[in-house]
């Protein structure tokens, strides 16, 4: 549900709880601290923003336009 802590310094790139919610506020992550200070974030939530569905990439969809009109 959450990602991990070596997930979460992967996708800021930094390893200090408080370098990493600057870097989550900036990507525009939504994330939690917790009571002991660790930051929390929901997997399904960066898969949104990253474009993910469920955890399966969306495909590309070819749009034509219509320019006959």
């Amino acid at each position: 549900m959450f990602l991990t802590r070596e997930e979460l310094c992967e996708l800021t790139g930094r390893k200090r709880r408080h370098a990493q919610t600057i870097q989550l506020r900036a990507m525009g992550i939504e994330h939690r601290t917790r009571a002991d200070g660790s930051v929390a974030v929901l997997r399904a939530h960066v898969e949104r923003v990253f474009g993910a569905i469920g955890g399966i990439e969306r495909k590309a969809q070819n749009i034509e336009l219509d320019w006959s009109t």
